[in-house]
């Protein structure tokens, strides 16, 4: 059997170390291009929960000014007006970096309350950018942030998995 860890275990690779994380957050933003039908739109933003989940399990890969490219790419597939979710995504870390430094240590349903708030101000925040205050997409907006927070958990477990296969060093 051989040792997992040590000092004479292989490094991962320096591509693998960065591009997982980079593909997981792009690959979550191109799912809004899927062709999918609905009644009314509840599909959550996987780009910015894949972003949420690496930046509270691997903060240290994280930079601060990461949810500017990010959310470029998001507007370009996306559709939303262009800056909206650089700008929201980039407000969203800020707070969550802030709270991050603040608390002494966390778990899970704290990590939970912080993405959720943030996904949640990204959702509203885009829906005063993207909409007139006369469209009634209110409930529909609730019903979307209810399913991402509820979906947050399983992006999270994706995103350990691709961080254990990886191979980063803690």
């Amino acid at each position: 059997m051989r040792p997992q860890g040590g000092a004479f275990a292989p490094e991962p690779p320096r591509v693998a170390v960065w591009a997982v994380p980079v593909a997981s957050v792009m690959a979550g933003s191109l799912v809004t291009i899927l062709p999918v039908v609905a009644t009314f739109p509840v599909l959550p933003p996987l780009g910015l929960m894949t972003l949420l989940a690496w930046r509270l399990l691997r903060p240290e890969w994280t930079r601060i000014w990461s949810p500017v490219p990010f959310g470029f790419f998001d507007d370009l597939v996306s559709g939303q007006p262009l800056g909206s979710a650089m700008l929201l995504w980039t407000l969203a870390f800020l707070v969550v970096d802030l709270l991050d430094r603040r608390l002494v240590s966390r778990d899970f349903w704290q990590d939970w309350v912080l993405a959720s708030g943030a996904i949640a101000f990204c959702l509203f925040g885009g829906r005063l950018i993207a909409t007139p205050l006369a469209a009634h997409v209110d409930t529909v907006l609730v019903f979307q942030v209810v399913a991402a927070v509820l979906l947050f958990p399983f992006v999270s477990r994706i995103v350990a998995r691709l961080d254990a296969k990886r191979g980063a060093q803690p």
